[in-house]
């Protein structure tokens, strides 16, 4: 008998990638989110309509579900606080808890490495003490330690995956993408020697999958194991793309606190967790992962921004185009004071 699943979020970038591939498994699949699935996806699923912050239908849509993959979250770019704490707090305890009513049989939670905050050390390691210093780390590592506290009822898995690439990821990327597309310069702070990992969407719904399949618990550092520093990433997808940008070298000491600012002011579509980390080397020790998963990225850190640059000339004109936004993830941002920077470097 199919296994049958449930995916919070699943209407969002990651989610989207994981339903595709749970699906491409056999798994009878459905989704809770507050937008509807793609239609290609639609047809292939059970779409429960849901707030997550509403207990009775997060409970229904847990019935008869064996697995349940948890991605609903407010993410960096979200400026309101009070949203951004209930749906990460009072939703997580919810499904949770309407997990353990409906005796769900392992749950897998997608974190964040924002939980790390700026690490001393890298690589960083699953046993490193996690030091978020921004709202989203804090809250996504309060979710972690919510889903840790039902290991008793049900399996548990938290996936802490580093930043995301991949077909159709948009978000903060969509700006260096048009920037590039415009033949304008790409800033990086302090000749941007920090090295940098990310991890592809496909690798990381593997990883997410692997964990129910071979019935694992516990927490998974995931990202790639071919990754170079920003510089280098950024200079490859420019040499890739055949224009003329170049990179510029910033002091962190003077950007960070001005991006900072404008963050906080609205004047920016970033988040602090961007300021923090854009000048930061950061880099995951995966070897629990391979070893206890059985699992190894298929992509490098150039192959996927490569391929995320591609689709992103291919399906531009579209992701231009007016319309609502339901992701952050899959949406073109407007840049505001951004624009302002692309222009003078």
């Amino acid at each position: 008998m199919k296994k049958k699943v449930l995916i919070t979020g699943g209407s969002g970038y990651f989610g989207e990638s994981l339903t595709k591939r749970l699906l491409s498994k056999g798994y009878d699949c459905s989704i809770l989110d507050l937008n509807p699935p793609s239609s290609e996806i639609q047809k292939h699923v059970r779409f429960f309509k849901c707030d997550i912050r509403d207990s009775e239908k997060v409970h229904e849509s847990c019935r008869n579900i064996d697995y349940i993959y948890h991605n609903v979250a407010q993410v960096p770019l979200a400026k309101d606080k009070e949203l951004f704490d209930s749906v990460n707090n009072v939703g997580t305890f919810n499904i949770l808890e309407s997990a353990k009513k409906n005796s769900c049989s392992h749950f897998v939670y997608t974190s964040s490495s924002a939980i790390y905050g700026v690490p001393k050390y890298n690589p960083v390691k699953e046993s490193d003490k996690p030091t978020p210093m921004e709202s989203y780390g804090k809250a996504k590592l309060d979710g972690e330690n919510k889903c840790l506290e039902y290991r008793n009822e049900f399996k548990v898995s938290v996936i802490r995956p580093r930043t995301i690439l991949g077909h159709g990821r948009l978000g903060i990327f969509q700006i260096l993408f048009e920037w590039i597309y415009n033949n304008q310069n790409i800033p990086v702070f302090d000749k941007g020697k920090n090295i940098y990992q990310f991890i592809h969407s496909d690798d990381l719904a593997d990883a997410c999958i692997r964990t129910t399949e071979l019935s694992k618990s516990g927490i998974f550092n995931i990202g790639t194991d071919r990754y170079s520093s920003m510089k280098d990433m950024l200079q490859f997808l420019i040499d890739t793309s055949g224009k003329s940008s170049r990179i510029k070298s910033l002091p962190s000491k003077f950007v960070v606190p001005i991006m900072s600012l404008a963050s906080r002011l609205g004047l920016s579509p970033l988040g602090p967790y961007h300021a923090l980390m854009y000048g930061s080397s950061m880099y995951f020790d995966i070897s629990k992962a391979k070893g206890e998963l059985q699992w190894k990225p298929k992509y490098s850190n150039d192959e996927m921004i490569k391929e995320s640059y591609n689709w992103y000339l291919e399906n531009r004109s579209e992701v231009l185009a007016p319309k609502d936004k339901n992701s952050a993830h899959k949406s073109a941002l407007k840049q505001r004071i951004l624009w302002l920077v692309g222009k003078v470097l």
